[in-house]
């Protein structure tokens, strides 16, 4: 039980997450980042108020860091099939000056 526990908890914490996971997390936080900005600029200037801006800008990065930094599922929707360690280039047939290496 220990062990399943812990290796929730490792799943969990390490975080992994696809390539196609990657760009979506980079599209999320570049959208989030450049609204929140935006809004946060045209608010405070509207107001004339700096602090309004800056607390604006800064609910925009938590959002982000809320939307991006967790592993949710959808970041791992096309995960990669790595080849076996063993299944190296043995047998491979690859010729170097006319010799077989295998």
């Amino acid at each position: 039980m220990a062990d399943q526990l812990l290796q929730q908890a490792q799943d969990l914490f390490e975080g992994q997450i696809d390539f196609e996971g990657q760009k979506l997390t980079e599209l999320f936080s570049t959208i989030i980042l450049a609204i929140t900005g935006l809004l946060a600029f045209v608010l405070g200037f509207a107001q004339g108020n700096i602090w309004f801006t800056l607390w604006i800008g800064l609910g925009g990065t938590a959002l982000a860091f809320l939307v991006v930094v967790p592993p949710y599922p959808i970041y791992n929707e096309n995960p990669e099939q790595w080849l076996r360690a063993n299944s190296g280039m043995s047998g491979s047939g690859i010729e170097v000056d006319g010799k077989k290496i295998n």
